[in-house]
Order: C-alpha cells, then structure tokens, then sequence
C-alpha cells in the first residue's frame, strides 16, 4: 500500500480558505453612509460630477402667476330683492321667460344674505354665485395667486369673500374701494401694481372696461353677469387661463388675442 496521496486530493481547496460572500449594500437605504459598506467602497463613487450639480433655478415662466378678479358682475350678484327663477331665466327656453308664460312672476331663488351696516342703517342683500363660479375658482387656484380687488366696501365685500371661499383660503389678498382712484364720472379705477409690480404676471377679470384702464394690457374681459342661469363666461374662460400660467408676459399674449 503506498503512502502518496492520490493527486486529486492535493488539489482541492480547503473549504475554510474559501472567500467570503462580499456584503451588498442594502437596497432600502438611500443614504451615502449606508453602515453595510465600507467608507472606501465604490458604491460611493459617482459615474459623473454632474449628479452633484444643484437643480437650476425655475426660469420666469414657472413662477405662479397672480390673478385679480373683480366681485360684483364677474363673480356673483347682490340685490336688495330677491331674484325669481322667471327673472334669473335669461329669456327662458327659446327665448320664452316661463314665468310671462304661466302669468305669474315665477318663484324666488334661494340666495346668501347678507346684512350691511353703514352709518347706523342696516341692509339685507341676496348674494347669487355666478353659474360655475365654484368649480371656476378652485381649477384657477390651483394655477394662480387669487386676489379680489373690488370697488365694495368691506363691511360688504368681506362677508360676500368668505361665502364664496367656504373656508378653503383661496384667496391671498383682498382689496376694496379705498385701494381704487374715483374716476371723474363717478367710477372706480384699480391700480394692479398695488398687488403685483411685475405685471408680466398678472391677470385681471372685471366686468368693467374703466376698472382696468389703467393696465388695459393685463385684462381678460368678461361680460357683466346678474342672473342668466345658461352663463357660461367663466368656464370659457379656463382654458385661456391655462394657457397664460405657461407664457413669459401675458400681456403679449392678451394683446395678441385682442382681449386688452
């Protein structure tokens, strides 16, 4: 019996010299000092400097814009006598008020008051929202800074403001008659670059052309609004707004479209 060793055995390695399973870093983890590895390891090393590189700041065009919208006419209606459903009809059906038909003068709407006192006198007014006015108002906050600029007094407006907010804090700045110029035949003119002095970012909707007067540039027109139940100016005038959150200067866009 010969005591060499058969060949094969020399060649087997030992199992306990075998190397060790490297250790992965852990695929959950999204820190640089992930403690499985090593402070050395390569997994530390970027292919390129550029992932370092700080996020470029928005240009112009990103930033939010601000949108000023007036109160009476664009957005609601007040009276001091309640609407009736043959008076808020528009014409009616082809044309036909439902009420003249029917010999009656129609039932009353239901609508927001809201008590105004001034000088020792008290006012009831019936607030009616503009058809779509809601669903207007939260599509465009969610794009725009919203400001009410309006030529009321606060001891109106703001009572009128909170119904149409409902608690959702859409607006950011609210301003009244004593921000407006009086115009000569009695009217009220408002100063945009009391809200915004870089007016390539505003937007203005009023009912009345001499309100925006003074920044013709920024207007986006809207028809004066009282009771027509069939209006449907401010969904139109959503997809113009979306377009404008997009643009540099809306006031070359305002003027291209012929609204200013």
């Amino acid at each position: 019996m010969s005591n060499t060793s058969d060949s094969s055995d020399v060649d087997k390695p030992d199992l306990h010299q075998r190397r060790q399973p490297r250790l992965l870093p852990n695929p959950m983890s999204t820190s640089l000092l992930d403690p499985s590895l090593p402070a050395h390891s390569p997994a530390f090393r970027t292919s390129s400097p550029s992932l370092l590189r700080r996020t470029p700041a928005p240009t112009p065009f990103h930033l939010q814009k601000t949108l000023i919208l007036d109160l009476d006419e664009t957005l609601i209606h007040s009276t001091s006598r309640p609407l009736s459903y043959a008076a808020s009809a528009g014409g009616g059906l082809l044309g036909l008020s439902f009420g003249g038909l029917l010999g009656g003068k129609g039932r009353r709407r239901e609508g927001h008051t809201v008590e105004v006192v001034l000088g020792g006198r008290s006012t009831t007014y019936h607030v009616y929202k503009r058809p779509y006015v809601d669903h207007f108002l939260k599509k465009v906050a969610s794009w725009y800074t919203l400001v009410i600029y309006t030529a009321s007094m606060p001891e109106y407006a703001d009572p009128v403001i909170d119904w149409l907010d409902g608690g959702r804090g859409l607006f950011a700045k609210k301003l009244y008659r004593e921000s407006c110029h009086l115009h000569t035949n009695g009217s009220y003119i408002k100063d945009l670059a009391l809200v915004e002095a870089d007016l390539s970012r505003v937007c203005f909707m009023d009912n009345s052309p001499v309100s925006y007067s003074w920044n013709k540039a920024n207007a986006l027109p809207i028809e004066g609004w009282t009771s027509d139940p069939n209006d449907e100016a401010l969904l139109h005038s959503i997809p113009v707004l979306d377009s404008l959150r997009f643009v540099n200067d809306v006031r070359r866009v305002l003027g291209i479209r012929g609204f200013s």
